[in-house]
């Protein structure tokens, strides 16, 4: 597209100068006296809310020390050329977007170029991904809001609109979220050491293969191989002992029928822990798609506390509730940007640990965490519920529905073949009717609190006097 083309369009079609105006910036023109006149014509138009004419453009002109006699000659003959356009406003709008995208790209690998020789000192080569992951994010976005009296059919037809989502298959939690997680959310799952964290994300991956779906898994705790051996031992209905002894061949034919009842893959990443943030992700995600074709639908992070900020470092000027809430937000960005859920998990606190009904007060580190989330829920684990193999689920946050409801509840648990399951209906009637005691100190006043509640309710008062 001319540039002279942008100058005119802008001069005499109003319409679409308050179209581009907020987009437009004068790096994307490469000729110097075009350059000149559009800062002419962007700076009043700002100022005054509408265009120039060209008598004002010659004023404002001549008014610019850094012209000498020729240049002046030149950007005002630019002028005299401009003239009223008649193209239709939606092509104009659509050639000036697709040239400013043009433009800032030519523009990043200029810079990144100069970054490379030495010749910017104000950036570092670690910068050069996000200078050109912003060049090609360049879009024309006309939405400035929803006009809610007016846009009421477009929220209707929205209210209506079935969500695409990643199930779950596991009744209760498809129940809690009404269908499963959602496309630009951050899930957290909130447990102890050893309750499941790990072996609750690889069971959902497993099943997210199954579905038919695209699946990262990125691991900063456990080695890639430990984490494929945990879906193995899922996928194969094998326990990870008889996977140890299970003879090449059967094994073999056994991934190949998992092969064939799919079209999903699982692509399992490995980072040193603490040394690898969104920034890294988002690098991984952009190698997948073009050296291996690879989209995901969902990405687990095991786990969020041992992932880095890619915006700070952690320090005597950072503490831990500020850095980790920067890596959660981070990721819920991440989560936005490639529009999927990601999955991650956290530790409890020390007290939290010996808890048996825990509370998003239990989060380690930062209470940033929770305060990010989308959906997040705890794992429990009581000797009693590890007799019977299962574990309780309780609700701590809840974007997706109402968290009271269903709050708590059990799932059952295949530890060797790293599974879980629904359990009979039974088992759910004492959990999803009364809470769950917690043991603690905090607990016990609790409890004594709640009985002295009880007593007084039960007082009579007349006259005045309570009996």
């Amino acid at each position: 597209m001319k540039e002279e083309l942008i100058l005119s369009s802008l001069v005499y079609n109003e319409d679409y100068a308050r179209k581009v105006v907020p987009f437009l910036k004068s790096e994307y023109f490469q000729d110097s006296n075009v350059k000149e006149v559009y800062s002419v014509v962007d700076n009043f138009i700002k100022k005054y809310n509408k265009q120039p004419t060209k008598a004002a453009i010659r004023v404002e002109l001549e008014s610019q020390t850094n012209l000498n006699e020729v240049r002046f000659k030149e950007v005002t003959s630019l002028v005299e050329s401009l003239a009223p356009v008649n193209e239709h406003l939606d092509w104009l709008v659509e050639k000036t977007e697709n040239y400013c995208k043009d433009r800032a790209v030519v523009n990043a690998l200029y810079q990144s170029i100069q970054i490379v020789d030495g010749k910017d000192g104000k950036f570092s080569k670690n910068a050069i991904p996000g200078i050109l992951t912003d060049a090609l994010a360049v879009s024309f976005d006309s939405s400035i809001g929803h006009n809610f009296l007016d846009d009421s059919e477009s929220r209707y037809d929205f209210y209506h609109l079935k969500e695409q989502k990643i199930p779950f298959d596991l009744e209760y939690f498809n129940k809690i979220t009404r269908g499963g997680l959602a496309q630009k959310s951050l899930n957290i799952i909130l447990a102890g050491t050893g309750v499941g964290k790990t072996m609750f994300m690889c069971h959902c991956a497993a099943t997210n293969l199954m579905q038919g779906h695209n699946v990262l898994y990125i691991t900063m705790e456990m080695a890639e191989e430990r984490i494929a051996e945990r879906i193995d031992a899922n996928l194969l209905n094998v326990t990870t002992e008889e996977l140890a002894i299970l003879p090449k061949d059967v094994y073999l034919k056994k991934v190949d029928r998992v092969k064939g009842k799919t079209s999903g893959k699982l692509i399992i990443k490995e980072y040193p822990t603490a040394s690898a943030g969104s920034i890294h992700f988002r690098t991984l995600i952009e190698d997948l798609k073009i050296k291996k074709n690879f989209s995901p639908n969902v990405i687990y992070i095991d786990y969020l506390n041992i992932c880095m900020s890619s915006r700070l470092k952690l320090g005597a000027s950072v503490n831990s509730y500020t850095y980790i809430k920067a890596i959660a937000e981070e990721l819920r960005g991440l989560a936005v940007e490639y529009k999927v859920p990601i999955v991650s998990a956290t530790q409890t606190t020390r007290s939290g640990y010996t808890n048996t009904d825990l509370g998003l007060e239990d989060t380690s580190e930062s209470f940033g965490l929770p305060a990010t989330a989308d959906f997040m829920f705890a794992l429990i684990n009581t000797e009693e519920l590890a007799g019977m193999n299962q574990v309780m689920v309780k609700q701590l946050k809840n974007r997706y529905s109402d968290p009271n409801m269903d709050k708590r509840f059990v799932i059952g648990v295949d530890r060797p073949k790293m599974r879980f399951y629904d359990t009979e209906q039974h088992s759910q009637a004492d959990i999803l009717d009364g809470p769950v005691m917690d043991s603690t100190h905090f607990g016990e006043r609790n409890r004594e609190e709640v009985e002295l509640g009880r007593v007084k309710k039960k007082r009579k008062t007349v006259g005045g006097f309570n009996f």
